[in-house]
C-alpha cells in the first residue's frame, strides 16, 4: 500500500474542508426554507405550538385563506409578475447595447465611467425615494405598475450595464473584425456575432434583475397603492397590531420564494456558465 505524499494529503484535506463548508452552507440555507414550506401546510394551531411537531395532517387552509375573501392574493401576484418581469426585460434590453458600448469604448475615463455607473447601484434607496416620489406625484405615476417598473430600473439598469459590459469584454474583438470584413455593419456584428456568444450573460443578468425586483419592498411601499401593490406588501399586511398570522405568513413566504427558485433551476446551466465567465470583475 502506497503512502500519501504531503501534496496528496493536503489535497484530500482541502476537499474534505470544502465538502464540510458546502454542507454547512446548504443546511444554513435550506433548513429555514424547508421549515417555512412545512409550516405553511400545518394547521394554524400547530404553527405556533410551543413544541414543534413534525407529525401532522397537511392542510392547504393557509393557502386557501390567502385567495378567498378580502385577502385575495391574486392581484398582488399579478402586479409582482408584471412589474418585476417588465423591469428585468427592460434592464437587459437597454443594458446590453449600453454594456457593449462601454466594453468597446477606448477612452481615458472608461474606468471612472464604469465605476460611476455601478456606484448608482450602491446608493441607498432612501437617497432616491424622495426625489422619485416628487417626480412621480407630478407625473401621475404613483400607484401604478409603470411607476414601479421605472423605480426598479433605477437600480437594475446600472447593474445590468456594468455586468453586461464585463461579459462583452470577454468576447474577442477579432470576431467582430471578421464580421465587419465580411460585410456586416456594426449593428449586425453585434446582433449576429457578439450577442449569441453572451447568452449566458444575458440570462444571468435577467435572472438577477428579476430577483432584485421581485423581492423589493422599499420601492413598492412608497410608490404602490391599492391598484399596484406587490407580494412583499401583501406579506407585511399580515403583521398587524392584533397579532401575526404565522400560517398565512409562511404560506405567502413560500409563494414568494418558490417561483424564483424554479426560475433559477430552469436556467441553472446558463447561470453557472454566466457566473463563471469572470463577469463580476467589472471592466
Amino acid at each position: 500500500m502506497t503512502r500519501e505524499t504531503p501534496l496528496e494529503r493536503g489535497s484530500r484535506r482541502s476537499r474534505v474542508a470544502a465538502t464540510v463548508v458546502v454542507a454547512v452552507g446548504l443546511v444554513w440555507t435550506l433548513v429555514p426554507l424547508a421549515w417555512m414550506a412545512l409550516s405553511s401546510v400545518k394547521p394554524s394551531e400547530q404553527v405556533t405550538a410551543a413544541t414543534p411537531d413534525l407529525l401532522f395532517t397537511p392542510t392547504l387552509g393557509n393557502y386557501r385563506e390567502l385567495f378567498t375573501g378580502a385577502n385575495d392574493l391574486a392581484p398582488y401576484i399579478w402586479h409582482s409578475m408584471l412589474a418585476a418581469g417588465a423591469a428585468a426585460v427592460l434592464a437587459v434590453v437597454l443594458g446590453a447595447p449600453a454594456g457593449y458600448g462601454l466594453a468597446r469604448t477606448r477612452t481615458r475615463g472608461k474606468r471612472h465611467l464604469s465605476f460611476w455607473i455601478i456606484s448608482t447601484r450602491m446608493a441607498p434607496i432612501a437617497a432616491v425615494v424622495l426625489p422619485l416620489f416628487l417626480i412621480y406625484r407630478r407625473l401621475g405615476l404613483l400607484d401604478s405598475v409603470p411607476g414601479l417598473v421605472l423605480a426598479y430600473l433605477t437600480f437594475s439598469l446600472p447593474f445590468a450595464i456594468w455586468l453586461m459590459s464585463a461579459f462583452f469584454a470577454q468576447v474577442p474583438y477579432s470576431l467582430e473584425e471578421s464580421a465587419l470584413v465580411a460585410g456586416c455593419s456594426r449593428w449586425q456584428a453585434f446582433w449576429y456575432v457578439v450577442l449569441p456568444l453572451t447568452k449566458p450573460g444575458l440570462v444571468t443578468t435577467f435572472v438577477l434583475c428579476l430577483v432584485f425586483s421581485w423581492n423589493d419592498y422599499a420601492f413598492a411601499l412608497v410608490f404602490s397603492g391599492p391598484g399596484s401593490q406587490t407580494l412583499p406588501i401583501a406579506a407585511s399586511q399580515l403583521v398587524t397590531q392584533t397579532g401575526i398570522d404565522w400560517g398565512q405568513l409562511t404560506a405567502i413566504g413560500t409563494i414568494v420564494v418558490v417561483p424564483m427558485m424554479l426560475v433559477g433551476i430552469a436556467v441553472r446551466r446558463w447561470l453557472v456558465t454566466g457566473l463563471t465567465l469572470g463577469a463580476v470583475t467589472g471592466e
